[in-house]
């Protein structure tokens, strides 16, 4: 598949999910790779060399996209809220 230049459109979400087209293109990347590798887990390398052949994109953009898309941020897992939990105490708050 020819790699498409990059145009404004593609960093409009989606209205059905919220994604954008680089996100969908790495997510789809993503799944077709996991199904090649059996399930095993991906190498960020090769997801990222796998991404590239479609769409111009750079690492440091690719990272930070990968990290959203998977719930990290600065090196961390982003903590969610428990949906058992219920609405924080007024002194705790």
């Amino acid at each position: 598949m020819p790699r498409r230049p990059r145009s404004p459109l593609d960093d409009l979400p989606d209205v059905r999910d919220g994604l954008t087209r680089v996100e969908r293109i790495i997510l789809f990347v993503l799944h077709e790779t996991q199904r090649e590798l059996r399930g095993r887990n991906v190498p960020t390398a090769m997801l990222y060399g796998r991404v590239v052949e479609r769409i111009d994109i750079g690492v440091p953009e690719f990272q930070r996209i990968l990290q959203r898309l998977v719930g990290i941020q600065g090196g961390h897992t982003t903590p969610r809220p428990s949906p058992f939990s219920g609405p924080p105490d007024e002194d705790e708050a």
